[in-house]
């Protein structure tokens, strides 16, 4: 694979950081771009190309591609959009301006910067996009709307991108991951605390007695979880095999609540969902 250059987004930590790691290992030019310019620096001294791209900035979105294609020549073999985070609450406490705010970072942003990489792929004539998707754009999860929301605006998205790109050598794929070790519930206390007023809902003994309890205590490794090893070894099977997969699940959990989408009835599923 060497020469071969990829865009990853999110590389602070966890699934960009490891994804970025494992792939300059196998010979990628790995540019690993990060929300905020001192993460961005932390991975310049470890040696990569760094651009800083904030999902909800599109001038960055198009200055950090710029950088991409200026040290390339041009060329940019694949993209992996990674980078997003979760507001958790219910959908009647979730502010209509927190939704508009994790759509931005969540959604429009990938868009906006695939959209910008599609013709540099169409003129080289090769190119790989991968979308890190969830098995919550598969099913739901209760106390996750605005999270759910996004992943399954971002499903249908890629779903269609797959569909309009077959008459081009761009090949598109999906990442499903379900509970992988990262930085995710700490980010995600930062926008509960931030949009969520639970002491006033009408859900607060609920709050206290399921949400609370799962964002602030420690309480080791959720069942299924798996490493951000896990989520790179998939990705690079998007990004190297001849014929990728359109879609791709990671972790137990995933295939379970995609094989019971398929199986079960509505009332079954939710059911079934609201216990977790």
């Amino acid at each position: 694979m060497t020469g071969k250059s990829i865009l990853i987004t999110g590389c602070s930590s966890g699934i960009g950081y490891d994804a970025a790691l494992g792939l300059r290992v196998r010979g990628w030019r790995v540019f690993a771009s990060c929300r905020q310019e001192a993460d961005c620096q932390r991975l310049r001294e470890m040696g990569f190309d760094a651009p800083r791209i904030d999902y909800s900035d599109p001038d960055t979105i198009t200055e950090g591609l710029a950088e991409v294609l200026a040290a390339t020549g041009g060329q940019l073999d694949a993209l992996f959009n990674n980078g997003a985070y979760a507001t958790p609450g219910a959908v009647e406490d979730l502010p209509t301006d927190a939704l508009r705010a994790i759509f931005e970072a969540n959604v429009f942003g990938w868009h906006e910067l695939t959209r910008q990489v599609i013709p540099v792929m169409r003129a080289q004539g090769h190119g790989r996009i991968v979308n890190h998707s969830s098995v919550l754009g598969l099913i739901v999860g209760p106390w996750r709307g605005a999270y759910n929301a996004t992943k399954f605006a971002l499903e249908g998205l890629t779903d269609t991108l797959r569909i309009e790109m077959r008459d081009t050598p761009i090949h598109v794929a999906s990442l499903n991951t379900g509970p992988v070790t990262s930085q995710f519930r700490k980010n995600a206390i930062k926008q509960f605390e931030r949009w969520i007023d639970w002491k006033s809902s009408a859900r607060a003994d609920q709050y206290e007695e399921q949400l609370l309890t799962r964002l602030y205590e420690e309480r080791g490794p959720d069942v299924f979880e798996l490493p951000p090893s896990a989520v790179t070894a998939k990705l690079i099977h998007a990004l190297e095999a001849k014929r990728p997969k359109p879609r791709y699940y990671i972790t137990t959990a995933t295939y379970l609540m995609g094989a019971a989408r398929r199986l079960l009835s509505t009332p079954a599923m939710d059911w079934l969902v609201s216990k977790g």
